[in-house]
């Protein structure tokens, strides 16, 4: 069905967050809306996200009763509506959940995967002998992998929730049924998608209603979608992977319709749906300067790659006094970091994967001897041997390059009872595939164009930890992070971005505990994202900043981030909680980035 839009008048703009002792050097912009808060205080549970929407859901989810799980899932689901560009059934992602009860963490794995079909030379030409352009990739069905979303929601609320998936699901399809407000972000991402989009009819039909975006200020609605929310609701999510609906997917996948040329078909098989499983395992759990630090495992490289950056700060000594001392130990563990995870991290049931050296103390020892206070380490560093901790070891292969769509989105939710949640969820580039499934109103991924499409530098096809295969899951960059405090949790954060989802955690988390930043300030600050590469991104904010020049000085060099979620230079878009005193949460979102995020309280505290 094609969607209604009614026309509806625009937000105005709210004040400016408190400046912090970096944030008043720089002069940062004034939050996005002032009826969406980026922060809240309170008790009674906490949700922040990028989206007013999706943050609400969550809330009421947590006034009737839910926990943070379901409040999650719920908030999730909205994002689907909402954020449909950034994730939603047809996609994946992971979560990293604080079980108060058991006192332990949880991970929950519901990445997608390759179809049985896919083997390591699935994205080469036949007529060429070469990898297919990425481009040719990235709208296509041979880039869908089988969604695990609805598989996660599913797990997270059977196991760890107290309400039915159909209660979470419930505001999500109430709020595709009636519409949401179109905004300038979701506007801008329509527009840069339209050329695409325009080739798929259903796609079309939904998202570019009379062949143009839908204007800012217009009412969206998405009945396919909330229909397909009651599916799921009635039937369970076997409605996917056994029934009406993974059939659709299927043959959407399989035989995409297009408009002009065709694109590559998918390998996906109605089997593939049916063997679909989360994985649930423990976290990745680190230390750093006494406090607990709880990431995803692979098929993730995020919590590798956040805990071994982490180990090699603290390697350096107690917290550096100048600031321009500590940004530069921040992109030097995080240009070691990249370049061990792109050497040695990928699925784990496909590949050896050396996690528990990765994030040993020696092994950070070993890295962190490599960097000087006065001049940057050499362009690209060289992969460390976790097997050798010693001084310069380096691995017997070089690391592959990383290119990963930065369409995902993040939440974190706490509850009453003392759970918390921190879910990083997506369909790969914005857009995903650019693949609507006729009548379902969701898009398809496009999550494949994670692996590497033939081995990376230095790599060969029995060394690269990335290729595709069989049933295998692509390496992503997603760290949904909690942090522990006393044997509590004290932080949660993530972010989207693609790779660059490491750095914005690592450099937010590094803000907060390293920096003397509050949350907010923390989430604030300007972005700085160095994955072993001769230049370093930056936001615009850096770049006429005081810090640039000495950092410039020690061999550092800049270049502005490009445009991703936003027509603007912007890395990353972090939603965080933290625990402050008296059984409050204090919630943060982004107060500008991707159009302003959305943070809040069961009972906000005066």
């Amino acid at each position: 069905m094609v969607p209604r839009l009614t026309p509806l008048r625009p937000r105005t703009a709210g004040p400016p967050l408190a400046a912090g002792a970096l944030l008043a050097l720089l002069a940062l912009a004034p939050a996005a809306h002032a009826d969406e808060p980026a922060v809240a205080l309170g008790t009674g549970g906490a949700v922040a996200s990028v989206d007013r929407e999706a943050t609400q859901a969550g809330i009421r989810t947590l006034r009737r009763g839910g926990n943070a799980v379901d409040a999650a899932v719920a908030t999730a689901a909205a994002l689907g509506v909402t954020e449909p560009y950034s994730a939603g059934i047809g996609g994946g992602g992971y979560m990293v959940l604080w079980d108060a009860k058991r006192r332990r963490a949880v991970t929950i794995d519901g990445r997608e995967t390759a179809p049985g079909r896919m083997r390591a030379d699935s994205f080469v030409d036949p007529a060429t002998g070469e990898a297919r352009p990425f481009d040719d990739l990235v709208t296509s069905g041979l880039s869908v992998g089988v969604p695990g979303t609805p598989a996660l929601w599913s797990e997270a609320t059977r196991r760890y929730g107290r309400q039915t998936l159909a209660s979470n699901l419930g505001p999500a399809a109430a709020l595709a049924a009636r519409g949401f407000r179109v905004d300038k972000t979701f506007r801008d991402q329509t527009q840069q998608n339209r050329e695409r989009f325009s080739r798929f009819p259903a796609t079309r039909k939904l998202f570019l209603p009379g062949g143009r975006p839908a204007p800012v200020g217009a009412t969206m609605r998405n009945p396919d979608l909330a229909d397909t929310y009651r599916l799921l609701a009635k039937e369970g999510t076997s409605a996917l992977y056994r029934g009406a609906l993974g059939r659709d997917v299927v043959r959407t996948s399989r035989s995409p319709e297009t408009r002009g040329a065709p694109v590559p078909k998918g390998l996906m098989t109605t089997k593939d749906l049916r063997d679909y499983d989360v994985r649930r395992r423990g976290a990745v759990r680190s230390t750093f300067r006494g406090l607990d630090v709880l990431g995803m495992p692979p098929s993730s490289s995020g919590g590798i790659a956040v805990a071994e950056a982490l180990n090699i700060v603290e390697a350096l000594g107690t917290a550096a006094a100048d600031e321009t001392q500590r940004l530069h130990r921040y992109l030097e563990a995080s240009r070691l970091a990249f370049a061990d995870r792109n050497r040695w991290v990928g699925d784990d049931t496909r590949e050896v994967v050396p996690r528990g050296r990765l994030i040993s103390k020696p092994f950070a020892r070993s890295r962190a001897c490599l960097v000087s206070p006065t001049a940057s380490l050499a362009n690209p560093a060289t992969a460390g041997d976790p097997s050798n901790p010693t001084c310069g070891s380096v691995a017997p292969q070089g690391g592959a390059s990383d290119r990963e769509g930065e369409s995902t989105t993040h939440l974190v939710a706490s509850d009453r009872w003392g759970n918390v949640v921190s879910y990083t969820l997506t369909i790969e580039q914005t857009g995903g595939s650019g693949i609507v499934v006729p009548g379902r109103g969701f898009l398809l991924n496009n999550e494949l164009t994670d692996f590497d499409a033939e081995p990376g530098p230095g790599l060969t096809a029995e060394t690269d930890p990335n290729l595709p295969g069989p049933g295998k899951r692509p390496r992503s960059s997603m760290s949904p992070t909690i942090v522990l405090k006393g044997g509590r949790p004290f932080l949660a954060i993530g972010s989207p971005g693609g790779a660059t989802i490491i750095t914005t955690v690592l450099q937010t988390l590094l803000n907060r505990l390293d920096g003397g930043m509050s949350l907010p300030q923390a989430v604030e600050a300007p972005r700085l994202s160095q994955r072993n590469a001769a230049t370093t991104e930056a936001e615009p904010a850096f770049l006429t900043s005081p810090l640039r020049g000495p950092l410039e000085a020690i061999g550092h060099r800049f270049v502005e981030a490009p445009p991703t979620l936003s027509p603007d230079p912007e890395i990353g878009a972090v939603a965080a909680l933290e625990r402050a005193s008296g059984g409050a949460w204090q919630a943060v979102a982004e107060p500008t980035r991707r159009g302003g995020g959305s943070a809040a309280v069961v009972t906000p505290r005066r």
